[in-house]
């Protein structure tokens, strides 16, 4: 799955930039969710959009550290 897809997904579950959407609303089973956003963290030019939160809900493991939740900001559209 490629960052633009990504995106999408997240925008159709969020609503719009900056709002928070649980990673389980993604619609992307838990592997490729802990592969996917893992990898986007460790790239510095894309994990400076991402913004994750451990709140309550199902959690997945991102880098190694629980997450249940990402907001990605609107700047993301300047590497997509």
């Amino acid at each position: 799955m490629n960052l633009r897809e990504v995106v999408e997904k997240y925008l159709a579950a969020a609503g719009s930039y900056g709002n928070s959407a649980t990673l389980a609303s993604l619609g992307l089973s838990r592997e490729e969710i802990e592969r996917v956003f893992s990898a986007f963290d460790e790239d510095y030019h894309i994990s400076r959009f991402f913004h994750f939160r451990n709140d309550s809900g199902l959690s997945f493991a991102i880098n190694g550290f629980p997450q249940t939740h990402v907001s990605i900001d609107a700047e993301i559209q300047t590497i997509l």
